[in-house]
């Protein structure tokens, strides 16, 4: 007439895992910067999808990758990457692939944007955000417009203490090589030392390094000439139009944003649909209009206020362009080396 203890133990076992999957199958894991996506984002996904979203948030590339090798990227479904490290997790087997047939909205992406050096076919990311980086300047003050990384990291005298560079060791060490016609994935250790020396020299006509506030100072005219992310630069321009960008004639890297779904995935087909939701054109309007940079969502871009891409310059680069640039790409055991020298740099006096 009644079941066993053990086969009641047991039925409630299952449905307590059941009650569980199915939780989790509801909700979706993003990790992604802070300012990074609308606030709102959760409530649009709900209401598009059903599905909840949970939004956690890391500072740096180099914080959510700690956090993702340690754990195999339990409790995430979704990151927010630079595309190196998009690239390593790859090579780390820690993403799962990207499945075209379920993000329909990849349509909606240049076909440059397929194109990518470190993810030819989006195979395991999907591009969010892309630009240059460069020179941000205040053209009332600069006597001279700059058009060379050497006006940064050589500064006439009128601006000397009046410069700031980038600290995150892929792009400080970037301008160093593109002033000197290298690679900007270059990790040879003779190339590292003359970069390193000339880097030393740069740091004694520096006013700060500076990732988040270079754009202020040139607004307060604390700074006069900045080494910037174009979208950054955008910051300022929208406070004062005597701040202009430029990338130097010697190029930029080219920088790209990806999202990628982890192999530790509770929810893949939630996380697909979530990538999906937000290669939406509106999405990729948000995007263009709220961070300031340029999205590979051609939808997104093409649903903007005209108006912007003649305030903001830089947001106007064609995609053929950007292509143009070498891309940041994973340096594997190089990075030690990388590293090593650019602990160099910071501590020397």
């Amino acid at each position: 007439m009644f079941k066993s203890i053990r086969t009641m133990t047991a039925a409630f076992a299952f449905g307590l895992l059941a009650t569980v999957s199915t939780a989790l199958a509801d909700k979706v894991v993003v990790s992604n910067w802070d300012g990074y996506m609308p606030k709102d984002m959760a409530e649009k996904f709900k209401a598009a999808t059903g599905l909840d979203l949970e939004v956690a948030v890391h500072a740096t590339n180099e914080e959510i990758m700690g956090k993702v090798t340690a754990s195999g990227g339990e409790g995430f479904d979704v990151l927010f990457v630079s595309s190196p490290f998009a690239e390593a997790l790859n090579k780390l087997q820690l993403l799962t692939p990207i499945d075209p047939a379920k993000i329909p909205n990849l349509k909606n992406l240049y076909p440059e944007a397929t194109q990518l050096q470190h993810d030819p076919g989006n195979t395991f990311s999907v591009p969010y955000a892309w630009g240059t980086t460069g020179l941000c300047y205040r053209s009332d003050v600069v006597k001279t417009e700059p058009t060379s990384w050497n006006d940064l990291l050589t500064p006439a005298d009128d601006i000397k203490g009046k410069t700031t560079m980038l600290a995150t060791d892929r792009w400080l060490m970037a301008a160093g090589f593109l002033a000197g016609g290298m690679s900007v994935n270059t990790a040879d250790q003779a190339s590292l030392d003359k970069v390193r020396d000339q880097l030393i020299a740069t740091k004694k006509t520096l006013l700060a390094y500076d990732d988040t506030t270079f754009y202020s100072k040139l607004v307060s005219g604390e700074a006069a000439l900045v080494h910037a992310w174009d979208g950054w630069c955008n910051y300022g321009i929208a406070e004062n139009d005597k701040i202009k960008y430029v990338v130097p004639k010697e190029g930029s890297d080219l920088w790209v944003d990806t999202m990628v779904i982890t192999k530790a995935a509770k929810n893949p087909d939630g996380a697909a649909k979530f990538i999906d939701f937000v290669l939406s054109a509106d999405n990729g309007k948000w995007v263009v209009e709220n961070i300031m940079y340029k999205t590979p969502n051609k939808a997104g871009m093409d649903a903007i206020d005209k108006s912007m891409l003649e305030k903001y310059p830089n947001m106007a680069i064609a995609p053929a362009d950007l292509l143009k640039y070498e891309q940041l790409r994973d340096l594997g055991d190089g990075m030690k080396a990388f590293s090593k020298t650019v602990s160099e740099i910071m501590a020397a006096k």
